[in-house]
């Protein structure tokens, strides 16, 4: 969110667009003042009252290592986030999910190219991932992010899988070699026909899972959830033992937004 997106604006949209930039790129990482005009396209004494205003208004706060996400925006979130309908309609069969599996569960929805998780309960085998709520990967690689691509045409299964490959790059934590895109189409056919996928360590290392799509009651795909664990809790046969027990579990939460199955 640049000048140039936004200079068609009224002033005072402008003022909020720009306003709405810095979060975003603090959101991403830059830190400082000058970071901060080189993400958003302004000069530095404009960065610098929109800083300013945001960190009065507590939308961001100062440290010693530079500008951080503020209270008001956790308070937002988590006001955002009990407000989605999704998450305390599944939550009890996720519990039920953790309760039986002892693995850590999540449930996911699609933004644009990738899957943003809203919910997770974490394993009780004292195994910690990388993945949070709030967290967005994309989503060709991921267990969730495929299951809520099942729908999708070839084509584009092909065109997420692209822009996983290309934002994975330089990326610590993951398998040398991705899968190849003639291989990944087929898993993803099998995927498609069984309504289910699986994560074979391609979104972090040692970690598998295996997830399945929740519906809404027109029949369209609308989240995900999955099992997640370390490969010593989740060889390829518990993968399997799974399948059915998430699918499911999925299954469950689409009859509870309306979906009665084709």
């Amino acid at each position: 969110m640049t000048q140039d997106n936004n200079k068609e604006a009224p002033l005072g949209a402008q003022a909020l667009f720009r306003g709405l930039a810095v979060i975003d790129a603090v959101s991403q990482g830059a830190d400082s003042l000058a970071a901060i005009g080189s993400a958003i396209g302004c000069t530095r004494s404009t960065t610098h009252r929109l800083v300013a205003a945001l960190v009065q208004a507590d939308y961001l706060r100062s440290e010693a290592q530079g500008y951080r996400l503020g209270p008001r925006l956790i308070e937002l979130g988590y006001k955002a986030r009990a407000e989605m309908p999704l998450i305390k309609l599944a939550r009890p069969h996720l519990q039920r999910l953790a309760d039986l599996t002892q693995d850590t569960i999540h449930l996911g929805v699609r933004e644009s190219g990738d899957v943003l998780y809203i919910d997770k309960l974490s394993s009780t085998r004292g195994l910690e991932m990388r993945s949070r709520i709030g967290l967005r990967m994309p989503l060709a690689l991921t267990g969730i992010g495929k299951s809520l691509m099942l729908d999708l045409p070839a084509a584009d299964w092909q065109a997420l899988y692209e822009e996983g490959l290309q934002r994975r790059a330089g990326q610590s934590g993951l398998r040398e070699e991705f899968t190849p895109w003639q291989d990944y189409h087929a898993q993803m056919a099998e995927y498609a026909a069984g309504g289910f996928s699986f994560d074979l360590e391609e979104n972090e290392l040692g970690v598998r899972c295996v997830a399945a799509p929740v519906r809404d009651t027109g029949g369209e795909i609308i989240a995900a959830l999955s099992v997640a664990s370390a490969i010593p809790y989740m060889p390829e046969s518990r993968l399997e033992e799974l399948r059915p027990v998430v699918i499911r579990c999925a299954a469950d939460v689409s009859a509870e937004l309306g979906w009665r199955g084709r």
